[in-house]
């Protein structure tokens, strides 16, 4: 580190644009010139896949589809899976999303779409390369900028965790095919699980499932948290309430800037996301916030902010 850098908010255009938006801009600049002066060597980046590293609208129109979602385009899948997936999906994402539920009150409900759809995954053929040909499609769904960011934080060696309460083989093959999953990225989400090669047996262990409020670093496998256990700075960045605790399982002297993004129900959710996230991007379909941070901290680590 080359002597001590000292940003300020109000000089950082990136963060004064009108979909910006904090609770409190103080802890916020703190924050930041905390990560700016500890340096690349402290700092990881923690990230939802759904609607964070994929956009929540796409300019031509086209709907961005989850990670469950895109598994429903593969050809094998019976009817009558998908027709059923599809009313879990119209009953349970209003709750997830409903800006008058609590997180206690929607987390029953959590549970129990999560449960259905991976006790639905039984007992039918799905060759394992048809996910692969879908996420080929869909590749072009992430934010604009997610490829350089990705690039740099595999420059710097930032390992960079992708936790996901959807579909983790649709997650796994967009990266791929994306060319982003480098060896820095660790992905945690709901698995596939097969017998017999290609007859489909239900998602991963029941009682390690992960949905949308019980995201943290506390279902990490041992092996990453010896690989992150001297990184204490962290960018968090989700588009939903639950994942703020996406981090709550590292310690508790840890620093972490939460960026949340915004797009249902902007005005009626943003005061409960200011109260969960540090930073809150309304209808922002890039990574531009999230890249000129780890540029700041990239130069900050050289002295040249």
């Amino acid at each position: 580190m080359v002597g001590k850098v000292e940003v300020k908010i109000e000089n950082l255009d990136f963060l004064n644009k009108s979909n910006v938006k904090m609770k409190d801009p103080v802890k916020v600049q703190y924050m930041l010139n905390d990560l700016i002066n500890g340096g690349i060597d402290k700092l990881q980046v923690v990230t939802d896949f759904d609607y964070t590293l994929t956009k929540q609208r796409m300019d031509n129109g086209e709907l961005v589809l989850t990670s469950f979602g895109m598994f429903e385009k593969c050809k094998s899948l019976p009817k009558n899976y998908i027709v059923e997936s599809r009313k879990l999906y119209e009953k349970y994402r209003p709750i997830e999303i409903d800006p008058n539920m609590s997180q206690e009150e929607k987390l029953p409900a959590m549970i129990e779409w999560w449960s259905r759809s991976g006790e639905m995954l039984k007992g039918f053929k799905l060759p394992r390369n048809e996910i692969e040909e879908v996420a080929e499609h869909f590749k072009n769904a992430l934010r604009d900028g997610t490829h350089e960011m990705f690039r740099e934080l595999y420059s710097l060696q930032i390992p960079c965790l992708v936790f996901s309460a959807g579909l983790g083989d649709s997650v796994m093959s967009v990266l791929k095919h994306a060319n982003v999953l480098y060896p820095n990225v660790k992905v945690i989400s709901n698995f596939l699980q097969y017998k017999d090669d290609e007859i489909l047996d239900g998602l991963g262990e029941r009682e390690r499932m992960i949905h949308t409020f019980n995201k943290n670093e506390t279902a990490l496998p041992p092996e990453y948290h010896e690989l992150v256990h001297d990184r204490d700075h962290i960018i968090l960045m989700g588009d939903s309430l639950g994942d703020a605790t996406m981090a709550n399982g590292v310690p508790s002297q840890s620093h972490i800037l939460k960026i949340g993004f915004l797009y249902d129900h902007a005005e009626q959710n943003l005061p409960a996301y200011l109260e969960k996230f540090d930073l809150v991007l309304i209808d922002d379909q890039t990574m531009n916030v999230a890249r000129t941070i780890i540029d700041l901290v990239k130069k900050g680590q050289n002295g040249t902010n």
